[in-house]
């Protein structure tokens, strides 16, 4: 069952499911950010991997080579036509473990051809979110950190799952910083 603003609310503050956590949605003269109805809107932090192609390297996810991008840390990141960003949120996530998440993008960058792509926050997954973000138009385009980026949903299973991401050591628990593909 998907949750509501009062389930996220009281999980946030009792559990330290999203930290920092902000109570309500803030809009004002920013993509929005913060509680929703039903969910959680995400921001991006200012730090970015920008994908370039510089070196002419092949994209392997067994072997990414690191200089496929460029470090940069800045208030505002333009992504090159058709080319995308690896960034990090601003929230710390802790998802306990009888829940899934789903991460959407917001409208407002998917209207400018801006498409945000996050796997699902597993059962007792933990850490800051590596956000994918693809420029799909032929043109620059401008993304604003400490602003809203995309939407996380949370769905409460009945059930304990038997086999939690913890329990598996995933490669990408706690992460602390953005992380490229990991075998």
């Amino acid at each position: 069952m998907i949750k509501s603003d009062s389930w996220i609310r009281r999980m946030a503050e009792q559990e330290g499911m999203i930290s920092p956590f902000v109570n309500g949605q803030v809009k004002d003269g920013v993509i929005s950010y913060g509680l929703s109805s039903y969910g959680y809107d995400i921001r991006v932090s200012d730090e970015f991997k920008i994908f370039t192609n510089v070196h002419s390297a092949v994209v392997d996810p067994k072997h990414f080579n690191s200089k496929s991008f460029v470090d940069y840390r800045g208030e505002i990141c333009v992504i090159p036509p058709n080319s995308f960003v690896l960034a990090q949120t601003v929230e710390y996530f802790k998802i306990p473990r009888n829940v899934l998440t789903i991460c959407v993008g917001k409208s407002t960058y998917a209207r400018c051809g801006l498409i945000v792509n996050v796997t699902p926050f597993e059962p007792e997954w933990e850490g800051y979110v590596t956000l994918e973000i693809s420029n799909t138009t032929p043109l620059p385009a401008r993304i604003y950190a400490n602003e809203g980026i995309a939407q996380v949903l949370f769905f409460e299973s009945d059930e304990i799952c038997e086999i939690s991401y913890a329990d598996r050591q995933g490669k990408y628990q706690h992460q602390q910083s953005i992380m490229l593909p990991r075998i």
